[in-house]
C-alpha cells in the first residue's frame, strides 16, 4: 500500500495534523503546491473551511489529480466553527473520478482565540491513530 499526504493550511493547524498522519505512515507531509506525480493507493488530503467552503486552491488541487495515479482520497482537517469538509471535497473528487474513502478525521482548530491550543497533543495522537487503520 502506498500513501501520500498533502495539506492546505492558513493557520498551521492542518499542517500539524498532516505531519502526525505522515509520520504514522512513514511518508512526508507536503503542501498542496506539491503535485502528486507518483502513483499512490491512498492520498490523505488535509484541508479546512474558509469562508464557508473549501479554499479555491484545494478545489484546483483536486481538479489537477489524475485518477490513474490516485486510488482514493482520505479527507482530514480541522476547523474552529464548522464541521467536516468531506462533502465539499467529495464533490470535487467526483468531478475527476477519484473515490473518497467514507472514513475521515476531523477535530477543532484554533482560530482567533476560539478553541485555543487546538489541535492539541491528544488530537495529534488521534490523527495518527486514524491513519494507522489504513496500514
Amino acid at each position: 500500500m502506498t500513501y501520500q499526504v498533502r495539506y492546505y493550511t492558513k493557520t498551521g493547524n492542518t499542517r500539524k495534523l498532516a505531519e502526525a498522519v505522515a509520520k504514522e505512515l512513514g511518508v512526508e507531509a507536503l503542501p498542496i503546491s506539491t503535485p502528486v506525480t507518483e502513483k499512490t493507493d491512498i492520498l490523505f488530503l488535509g484541508n479546512s473551511y474558509y469562508a464557508f467552503s473549501i479554499d479555491p486552491e484545494v478545489r484546483d488541487f483536486v481538479a489537477s489529480l489524475d485518477k490513474n495515479k490516485v486510488g482514493r482520497i482520505v479527507n482530514f482537517g480541522s476547523a474552529a466553527l464548522l464541521n467536516s469538509t468531506y462533502k465539499k471535497v467529495k464533490a470535487e473528487a467526483d468531478k475527476v473520478g477519484i473515490p473518497m474513502d467514507p472514513k475521515e478525521f476531523h477535530c477543532k482548530g484554533e482560530f482567533k482565540g476560539v478553541h485555543k491550543g487546538k489541535p492539541d497533543a491528544e488530537d495529534l495522537r488521534a490523527a495518527a491513530a486514524f491513519a494507522r487503520q489504513f496500514k
